[in-house]
């Protein structure tokens, strides 16, 4: 009997050993499959954190890249926002394309990014917005005693408590007899060397407040006095009545409102301003030199600033700044007004 025991026993032990068998192989299958999903999704983590590195990088040198633009350039402003406004969204996209949303950029400490603007333009009016980035915000104030050229749409027949077609209507007087022989016959007298009362609604301050900001309050304010201006030239390109339309080139300080309202009244009938366009200001022109809003990057910018460049002379060139090391960054703003003999035209804020 001991030996079919053993046999039995064998038997047995065979079979329990011939069972494990693929239970063991099914276990090295699945390890073996669970392996590549494994390194796949480390491969997939290697990467992601790759990308967000190279991600991290590439906006840190846009940053370092924007810190180090140092110039004069252009835009193009269109009619709607103020030229404060223009500014702080050219200011905000630059900020956002090199990775430092506004609210952050505002709390970090180190280093400073200057943007600024010379020659304000109405909201109502569109045109060349000169800008300057970096140590260019110290070139500005050469931009206001440059000319400028404008392309000024009148209207005659009505006045109105701003000078152009965003006030409200004071006076209105017939215009039905004026020719354009007549409107030709009396521009010399607004050019050259002349004296200008600037409008009441205006930069200009009284008591360190803005003009236009005591009469949206509804305070008496008094016109300030004429004071010297220069014209270069004026010209009648077109007359349509009630509308006429000037070309005009002017010194800095000069109000193309003014002048509008200055000749409906030397024509008997009064005028006020119905669209106005900066074409030109010192070397900048709408056409060649102001970038649209599509067209504001950084890049764009760098290469603006390079062409642009050799609009000024050699000592009011810059030279090219290194680029900040540090990646900490800060906005500060100020506020630069310049002597009250200047117009509103003549505000530089830097930002």
């Amino acid at each position: 009997m001991a030996a079919p025991e053993a046999a039995v026993a064998f038997s047995s032990s065979l079979k329990t050993d011939t069972d494990s068998v693929p239970a063991t192989a099914g276990t090295t299958a699945g390890m073996a499959a669970a392996l590549p999903a494994t390194a796949a999704a480390a491969a997939v983590a290697a990467t992601a954190a790759r990308t967000g590195s190279e991600a991290r990088v590439s906006k840190a040198a846009l940053a370092t890249r924007l810190l180090s633009l140092s110039g004069v350039f252009a835009v193009h402003k269109p009619k709607g926002p103020t030229s404060a406004e223009l500014l702080n969204r050219l200011k905000e996209k630059l900020l956002a394309e090199a990775g430092m949303p506004f609210p952050e950029w505002t709390k970090r400490k180190k280093q400073t990014l200057k943007i600024g603007h010379g020659g304000t333009l109405d909201s109502a009016a569109q045109g060349v917005l000169v800008v300057g980035i970096g140590r260019g915000t110290k070139m500005l104030t050469s931009m206001l005693s440059g000319s400028k050229r404008y392309i000024a749409i009148g209207e005659l027949g009505k006045a109105t408590d701003t000078l152009d077609s965003t006030g409200k209507v004071t006076e209105e007087k017939p215009y039905d007899k004026i020719k354009q022989e007549d409107i030709e016959g009396i521009l010399q007298k607004f050019t050259g060397n002349i004296m200008q009362v600037p409008p009441l609604y205006s930069a200009l301050k009284k008591d360190g407040q803005r003009l236009s900001t005591l009469m949206k309050r509804g305070e008496a304010v008094e016109a300030k006095p004429a004071r010297p201006v220069t014209v270069y030239s004026i010209s009648l390109k077109k007359f349509q009545p009630p509308f006429f339309t000037l070309d005009v080139e002017c010194g800095g300080g000069f109000y193309i409102r003014s002048l509008v309202s200055d000749i409906g009244k030397e024509l008997s009938s009064c005028a006020n301003v119905l669209e106005l366009t900066r074409t030109k200001q010192g070397p900048f022109t709408l056409e060649e030199h102001a970038l649209p809003e599509d067209k504001w990057t950084i890049d764009n910018i760098a290469q603006s600033l390079e062409h642009c460049s050799s609009l000024f002379p050699a000592e009011l060139a810059l030279k090219k700044s290194k680029p900040e090391e540090s990646n900490e960054q800060v906005l500060s703003c100020e506020y630069i007004t310049l002597n009250e003999t200047k117009g509103e035209d003549d505000v530089i804020k830097t930002c």
